[in-house]
């Protein structure tokens, strides 16, 4: 098994998940899980920040 934990920087310069681009600035962690098997990628799991995405380009409120 292989842990990564990874950030993801950006701008919002297009349309993402329906919301029309914004300009703002993305910063957005994740965690990814990968199982190898016999030295090749048999498995992997993820998981992002959506929540802290989707309040960084404007389509929820932010908390607070």
């Amino acid at each position: 098994m292989v842990t990564k934990r990874w950030t993801a920087k950006g701008t919002h310069k297009g349309e993402f998940m329906g919301v029309p681009a914004s300009g703002n600035r993305i910063d957005v962690n994740g965690i990814s899980i990968n199982r190898i098997q016999d030295g090749k990628l048999a498995e992997t799991w993820g998981v992002m920040d959506t929540f802290t995405l989707m309040s960084q380009i404007g389509a929820v409120p932010a908390p607070g």
